[in-house]
């Protein structure tokens, strides 16, 4: 089935027998597809363009697909990511998945799998979106910050600090369930999609990072708590 919407699609691959077939393949399922063939000018085009979802290679010219990832964290940049890597380790996977991939594909892939997999990505991105819109207009104060949940702005005792799409998902979401238990898994199937991860560490890493900006001594939370051996509870004020 065709795409529904001209959505812009951006592939970072300095591989031509992968790029070229893999752009006529987007655009004949009817993406608007740009490309980038080192990891600089990925970065740049995504800053320029803001495309619906990036794919990227890991291992390319300039900036390797870490250093593109971390450096959108540090912007603050919101697209959605797939890497696609012949690096098929536990460690590498799981490496891009808390540097703020939605999913990582290893090469060799079929091209009807990595079609579902933009299709699913694309989905969930929609559903968090619409999902974390607030109910009114109004920040919300938990804890020593200041959430915006409409603009995606976040400040801790008033300075401007920072929370990725997805960490303002799992706090919007922890934010819904307040006073209850909320399992890793839970978090891992309604925030990423428990089948494109390896283990719950990620979701691990992503509180910690929410701590830091939400409690007064994130070494020791009263605000966001660890329930051993299950998950998380997010306390009422």
């Amino acid at each position: 089935m065709r795409a529904e919407e001209k959505l812009t699609l951006l592939i970072a691959e300095d591989e031509e027998s992968l790029l070229i077939p893999l752009r006529d393949n987007l655009e004949f399922e009817g993406y608007r597809v740009e490309t980038a063939r080192d990891g600089e000018e990925a970065l740049s085009k995504v800053m320029a363009l803001k495309p619906d979802l990036l794919l990227l290679d890991i291992m390319m010219p300039k900036q390797n697909g870490w250093d593109v990832c971390r450096a959108l964290q540090k912007h603050g940049v919101t697209v959605p990511i797939i890497i696609l890597s012949a690096k098929d380790q536990e460690v590498d996977i799981v490496l891009g998945l808390e540097l703020g991939a939605d999913d990582y594909i290893t090469k060799p892939f079929g091209l009807s799998e990595l079609m579902a997999r933009i299709k699913a990505v694309l989905r969930r991105h929609q559903k968090l979106r619409t999902e974390t819109q607030p109910q009114s207009d109004t920040p919300l104060t938990i804890g020593v910050a200041t959430v915006d949940f409409k603009r995606y702005e976040v400040a801790r005792n008033g300075k401007p600090a920072l929370l990725t799409p997805r960490e303002f998902a799992v706090l919007h979401y922890l934010l819904s369930r307040k006073g209850e238990v909320v399992s890793r898994d839970e978090l891992l199937n309604e925030v990423w999609g428990f089948e494109s991860y390896p283990n719950t560490r990620t979701v691990d890493n992503h509180i910690l990072r929410i701590r830091k900006v939400i409690e007064r001594q994130p070494s020791q939370p009263k605000i966001l708590l660890s329930i051993r051996a299950v998950g998380y509870r997010l306390l009422p004020e």
